[in-house]
């Protein structure tokens, strides 16, 4: 592992490794990231995002996919990749 400014450069074997494989390095980033929540802060177009789609909910003009649907559609779609 080579540093970089302090922080190492890893280097993973992304072309070599199954969906499942990539899934789980995700999911331990995601789960360190979750450990210092505290210390991360949202960009301002967050909060602005939020606030236009709840006008949208608000005006009755927003739309809402069943999670079921979502996960079909993301696995025909990682499928195809």
């Amino acid at each position: 592992m080579e540093e970089r400014l302090g922080m190492p450069n890893v280097v993973l074997p992304l072309d070599s490794m199954s969906v499942g494989d990539k899934l789980e390095v995700m999911e331990k980033v995601w789960a360190s990231l979750k450990e210092s929540e505290a210390d991360l802060a949202s960009p301002e177009w967050h909060g602005e995002l939020l606030a236009e789609r709840r006008a949208l909910h608000a005006e009755g003009e927003a739309k809402f996919s069943d999670w079921a649907d979502v996960k079909r559609r993301v696995r025909r779609k990682v499928s195809e990749d």
